[in-house]
């Protein structure tokens, strides 16, 4: 069941494992702070009040034992695809192959929204500018990027990530100061007492908490690129581990600590979302320039983001056409790079933003929203793939595993009670039906795609492959 990590010479048509543990840190570290962080912790704030740190905790928890769901099958079998691996071996064909498509449908969705939002931005600078000019640029630097070498891209991203998690640290010093010596506190209470004092910690009820379990499980949104990076590591068996452990305690300190400044140095109901609560902060501090900082940070979020979508996207589906279960030529790699798949997903991307001119902005955020469901649908499959690879091993094998997932089987049943619980939710709010319906609808259409078109080609190429642990 658990195979070691091989560092020996690959074949021309593998992808090299050219990522370190700095690049697996940093990659799984920069997916998760982004917009969801920078913006969109405003309508969580206003959704749950105070009590949105509970949501973030539980959050936390659930993207924990995802992610070592994750680490234990991927220690054991590092392969190119990941996770659309694991449930083709454990849930079957369909499985995998509805994973694979939803992730990288997600990854799509997101680097088309992330494009469109770059191109606004740099009006901020240059108003007069066209937005397809900074949408041009962009792909070139991503895509030369996850065309080079996998090493590039880790080292781009290693870049971005620096600049997002300074902003982040500078915000959590900065509210601290506020806090501790009341500077530019304005008109404004500041103090820890902001927790309670207006309507007290629960001041939306159960409700506000539930109707923020969306935005703030979106927020977690990427961290399992840590798994799809398995087949790139140069050592799994050691980094993977390293990464799975640290990572989802960084990103819930980072955000906990970043709301909890937030809604101390600004009664929760004057966070409105017409500024980012990253603009609040440093305007409090006297920082004029705050808007310009701002610009930069959300820029290199938008960057990172494409930057590790197309990245996580491109090996999931050359996994999956290895199996039959994509077009056949995005199974080439060249120079240990999957250069087909990353070629194609730009393509993809270069349509997209096309057709965005012609797309009303409304019915864009409608199908935008459509990332929730998939970020959740994902990290579901993740969670009952690897329910089923244990309930096929004996005590010696589970014995054996290089790293065990802990609190097993609770955590695991934990983690998938909440995301069905979410589920719920979205068919409870009705500002998430469309979204659970165009979700509901691409599993439908990629089923009697695979029952129609690909169930007999992925048994051919089943047979045809060798195990990736052989």
């Amino acid at each position: 069941m658990q195979s070691t990590a091989r560092t020996s010479t690959r074949p021309a048509s593998s992808i090299t494992r050219g990522l370190n543990a700095r690049h697996i840190h940093f990659i799984a570290l920069g997916s998760a702070i982004g917009t969801g962080l920078f913006y969109g912790s405003a309508g969580a704030i206003q959704a749950a009040g105070p009590s949105v740190l509970l949501v973030y905790l539980l959050g936390g928890v659930v993207v924990y034992f995802m992610l070592r769901a994750l680490g234990e099958m991927a220690v054991a079998l590092p392969v190119s695809g990941s996770f659309a691996e694991y449930t083709r071996e454990h849930l079957g064909g369909w499985a995998g192959y509805i994973t694979g498509w939803m992730y990288a449908f997600e990854m799509m969705i997101v680097c088309l929204a992330d494009l469109t939002a770059i191109g606004a931005y740099m009006k901020f600078w240059f108003p007069q500018s066209d937005a397809w000019v900074w949408v041009a640029v962009t792909l070139l630097i991503v895509g030369a990027a996850n065309l080079a070498s996998s090493r590039w891209f880790g080292e781009l991203e290693f870049g971005f990530t620096i600049v997002k998690v300074a902003a982040v640290v500078a915000m959590i010093a900065g509210g601290a100061l506020i806090l501790i010596f009341g500077l530019g506190n304005g008109a404004h209470n500041v103090g820890i007492d902001n927790l309670w004092n207006d309507g007290g910690f629960f001041p939306t009820g159960a409700g506000g908490m539930v109707s923020a379990f969306i935005l703030v499980l979106f927020a977690f949104g990427g961290t399992e690129i840590i798994g799809v990076t398995a087949g790139d590591a140069e050592h799994p068996e050691k980094h993977i581990p390293q990464a799975v452990n640290t990572v989802p305690v960084r990103i819930l300190l980072f955000y906990v600590l970043t709301i909890f400044v937030i809604v101390t140095i600004n009664p929760w109901r004057t966070i409105t979302g017409e500024e980012s609560p990253f603009v609040q902060i440093f305007s409090s501090l006297g920082v004029n320039w705050a808007a310009t900082l701002l610009n930069v940070v959300v820029i290199t979020a938008a960057l990172s983001a494409i930057n590790s979508d197309l990245f996580g996207a491109g090996r999931v589906m050359t996994g999956m056409a290895k199996r039959g279960l994509a077009p056949r030529f995005m199974a080439k790699v060249s120079r240990g790079v999957p250069v087909a798949t990353v070629g194609t997903l730009i393509a993809v991307l270069i349509i997209g933003v096309a057709l965005n001119y012609f797309i009303p902005e409304s019915l864009f955020s409608k199908i935008a929203a459509l990332a929730t469901f998939a970020t959740i649908f994902v990290w579901l499959m993740i969670l009952l793939a690897h329910v089923a690879s244990r309930r096929g091993m004996s005590k010696q094998d589970v014995a054996k595993l290089a790293f065990p997932v802990p609190f097993w089987p609770y955590g695991q049943y934990f983690s998938i009670a909440f995301i069905l619980f979410t589920f719920g939710i979205m068919a409870w709010e009705k500002e998430y039906w469309s979204a659970l319906a165009a979700g509901a609808g691409f599993v439908v259409i990629m089923s009697v795609a695979y029952a129609l078109f690909h169930r007999n080609n992925a048994a051919a190429s089943e047979a045809e492959t060798p195990s990736a642990s052989s």
